[in-house]
């Protein structure tokens, strides 16, 4: 700590604000609930949202709406994968689409078979899909992704030019990510989150990565803080955090600091005077 009330001063330059989001109800937490086994089950590949899931969606939307978020956003990052592409263009995306508008939908119609119309990328941020922050990979067919060119199909403006393999490499039907793997690669994501230029950025995830990424942080603030930051997401839960650039990864220059001395001049400090 940096001072005996536990209060940190940093410069704003180097901070980011970031929205964490869990996606919504998938139809296989509905399963996996019940039974665990049915995590292992092929019929709930790249699992969607229930309507439950989307009643969730449409809550956290309003939220978002009433707090100023949907304003204040720069950027949304999902995970490539149904259930989370479905919970951000739900919640951060624009209105209904519809015919004669020139830009393309965030998503189409009924995608995962939802029954939800499709959704318009006028007056929302940009979205781009990023691997790393996907769930834990492997054994759990929930867990693995499509093809890009059937997601490109499904949501024509997100953007998946990050992505580099067409199809899913990383998942594996026998070997499960170990949770030492998911932590290293949610810290590998929020060096990635230093390159990007928005200073605040919602992310839209999952539980395991979530849970993994967070249990890095924490060892230095009092308790109820540390259980806080560490705690499960629950399905389409908002958890606003600051993050800080300690290391200099990549923070920009500060676009509101002032150099002062313009015009220059005689500013000896008073205690400094005779």
């Amino acid at each position: 700590m940096d001072s005996a009330a536990g209060q940190i001063l940093y410069p704003l330059h180097r901070c980011k604000t970031v929205h964490l989001v869990r996606h919504a109800q998938g139809v296989h937490n509905v399963a996996g609930e019940k039974n665990h086994d049915e995590y292992m089950s092929y019929d709930y590949f790249d699992a969607h949202l229930t309507p439950l899931g989307w009643n969730q969606v449409d809550n956290l939307r309003k939220h978002v709406k009433a707090t100023g978020l949907s304003k204040t956003v720069e950027l949304v990052v999902v995970s490539p994968l149904l259930r989370t592409m479905q919970t951000a263009v739900g919640v951060f995306g624009g209105e209904v689409y519809t015919d004669g508008i020139s830009e393309q939908p965030l998503m189409m119609e009924n995608v995962g078979h939802s029954d939800h119309l499709a959704v318009s990328s006028l007056n929302c941020p940009p979205f781009i899909a990023v691997e790393l922050c996907r769930e834990q990979i492997g054994v759990h067919p929930c867990d693995k992704r499509r093809t890009i060119s059937e997601y490109r199909n499904m949501f024509p403006a997100i953007d998946f030019s990050l992505i580099e393999n067409e199809e899913d490499i990383l998942w594996k039907p026998d070997v499960r990510e170990k949770v030492e793997a998911v932590s290293a690669r949610g810290l590998k994501f929020l060096e990635w989150l230093w390159t990007r230029k928005e200073k605040e950025i919602a992310i839209v995830t999952h539980s395991s990565f979530l849970f993994n990424t967070l249990r890095a942080f924490g060892n230095d603030c009092h308790p109820n803080i540390k259980s806080e930051i560490r705690k499960h997401f629950t399905n389409c839960e908002l958890r606003s955090m600051v993050i800080i650039d300690r290391g200099m990864i990549g923070s920009s220059e500060s676009t509101t600091n002032f150099p002062g001395k313009i015009p220059r001049g005689p500013d000896v400090p008073s205690e400094a005077a005779d």
